[in-house]
């Protein structure tokens, strides 16, 4: 089954139309989660034993991103349930079996190790709070991170827990991406058997035991470049868009005070210029480094963690190029962008609220990325 196709201008279209709505409802609407379901995009990182589409990796990118021309908090919640089925595919074969019965597979994927699991026959016992669970009000699953194993002994693993075992608690009240849903989730006392979890350091490495059971470049791809790209493309759709109506609105605004058309003042076109320059320069950024990754997991060989960073700099490059290139915009659209009814104003705060991820964290991304270059020893819990 191909996967080009599966996310048309028309769902697009309709992301945009309920982007209001799903602000609103702090959720993505339920006829949103109807045409993600009907349109199979949440298969395309399946594996194909599992009935799945197993498409190359970089295939989830240039759909999202489009996604985001229609609605950025639409797009970051779809782009992660698509992400965390291939997450779930790192996972041991009989994890595999289990969840993915459930279909689509709709899990959010908190994975600051904010719980602890105690050794027990057979797994651990979970408990924690974790923050920021992107699409949970209509999860089926839950993948969290949480410290495993004894005191003397700890390590960060994945674990992977089903609805009756976690309980949320509403507290996404924000000024952006509010469509997210992104609660903080609860999971108190639930056994989790051994073999639904795994350990961060392989899942970071590109050596979880879903690469070797699947082995196909897809699920080599390593954690932390792979969630650092996808999550940075509704901000470049964003800004896209924002570059679209910017350029559309230049057509018909009189500058009151000055009572010429906006589109001939030259620095209204060299704002557009400057902007669709940026963008271009974004989207080259991107293909280089997918590309960079792609060839070595299609050769089998590890990312190196230096490659790793340069992608998660990459990708804050990207979030923060798009950020100034819809604020820049904004302002120069006058006060009535401003107004609710105009899309710009929800694209500015939702890339805003984008940006303050952690993995876009810009000083923390460049530092990384100039230590790994020089061969320098970073924190062992550091995101790469």
């Amino acid at each position: 089954m191909s996967h080009v196709g599966l996310i048309t201008d028309e769902f697009v279209g309709r992301l945009a139309d309920r982007a209001r709505e799903a602000e609103e409802l702090r959720r993505l609407p339920d006829a949103t989660i109807a045409d993600l379901t009907a349109s199979g995009f949440t298969e395309l990182l399946v594996p194909r034993r599992f009935g799945g589409q197993q498409a190359d990796f970089p295939a989830i990118l240039d759909p999202v991103r489009r996604m985001g021309h229609g609605c950025t908090s639409s797009a970051w919640t779809i782009g992660f349930y698509v992400l965390h089925n291939w997450m779930l595919a790192l996972f041991g074969e009989r994890a595999q079996e289990e969840a993915f019965a459930t279909r689509p597979f709709l899990a959010p994927a908190p994975l600051a190790p904010t719980g602890r699991g105690l050794p027990v026959a057979g797994g651990v016992r979970l408990s924690g709070r974790w923050s920021w669970a992107t699409g949970v009000t209509a999860g089926n699953w839950l993948i969290v991170g949480a410290l495993c194993g004894p005191d003397d002994g700890l390590q960060p693993a994945l674990a992977l827990v089903p609805a009756t075992d976690f309980t949320v608690d509403d507290v996404w009240h924000t000024d952006g991406m509010r469509a997210t849903g992104s609660h903080d989730v609860v999971v108190t006392d639930a056994f989790v058997p051994e073999h639904r979890l795994v350990k961060v350091t392989d899942i970071h490495a590109g050596t979880a035991p879903g690469a070797g059971l699947h082995d196909v470049p897809t699920y080599r791809w390593p954690m932390v470049p792979a969630l650092a790209l996808l999550a940075s493309m509704p901000a470049l759709g964003a800004a896209e868009r924002v570059a679209e109506i910017y350029a559309e609105r230049l057509a018909g605004r009189v500058l009151a005070y000055e009572g010429v058309m906006q589109r001939d003042k030259p620095i209204a076109q060299a704002h557009l210029g400057e902007a669709l320059v940026r963008l271009r320069a974004l989207r080259g950024l991107l293909a280089d480094t997918v590309a960079t990754i792609e060839g070595l997991v299609r050769e089998g060989e590890l990312v190196p963690r230096a490659v790793r960073g340069d992608a998660r700099l990459a990708a804050a490059h990207i979030v923060h190029e798009s950020r100034a290139v819809v604020a820049a915009l904004t302002e120069a659209s006058g006060a009535s962008a401003h107004f609710l009814t105009s899309p710009l104003q929800r694209f500015k705060r939702d890339v805003d609220v984008i940006s303050g991820h952690v993995v876009f964290d810009y000083d923390t991304s460049r530092e990384l990325s100039g230590a790994l270059r020089l061969g320098m020893k970073i924190p062992r819990t550091a995101m790469v």
